[in-house]
This record gives C-alpha cells, structure tokens and sequence, in this order.
C-alpha cells in the first residue's frame, strides 16, 4: 500500500479524507449537544460543505485527466456536473 501515488489522485483521496473528517466532527458535536434544533442547525452546515467537497474533488479529477480527454469529453463532464448541481439545487 505504501508506495508513490499520483499527485492528482492523493489530493483527491485528501479531500475526501477530510471531508469524512468534517463529517465525523459533526456526528460527534451532535452527540455532544444532544438537541434535535443544534443536530439540524449542523447537518444544515453539512449540507454545505458536501457540493463543495464535490466540486473540488471533480476539479481536480478533471486537471487529472485534461490531457488525456478532448475537448468535447471535457464539456460533457463539465456539463454532467453542472446538472448535478442544478439537480440538488432546491427552490
């Protein structure tokens, strides 16, 4: 296991570490508080930082692969999560 990653896929592994972090903190502080309103002021948080945590993580997935794509692949997966976000976008 303990070997030389690709600089592009570690970051990637990285940010997903973190946000697992950020989501495990969270869990915790809504034990610890022990309140429905402070859980859901939290998880409303957490509804932040996931498209966040997506969006950087595709970013950095699409620089990983922008020599190896075209440019019409490249607008495809642009696009794709482009309706992703308008998909979960609520109103």
């Amino acid at each position: 296991m303990i070997g030389i990653f690709d600089k592009v896929v570690f970051s990637m592994a990285l940010m997903r570490f973190l946000s697992s972090m950020i989501e495990l903190s969270a869990a915790l502080l809504m034990l610890k508080f022990n309140r429905v309103e402070t859980a859901l002021q939290i998880n409303a948080l957490l509804a932040l930082i996931g498209p966040i945590i997506l969006f950087i993580v595709t970013f950095l997935g699409i620089i990983g692969v922008s020599g190896k794509l075209s440019l019409v692949n490249m607008l495809y997966i642009l696009a794709g999560v482009v309706l992703i976000f308008i998909g979960v976008h609520k109103k």
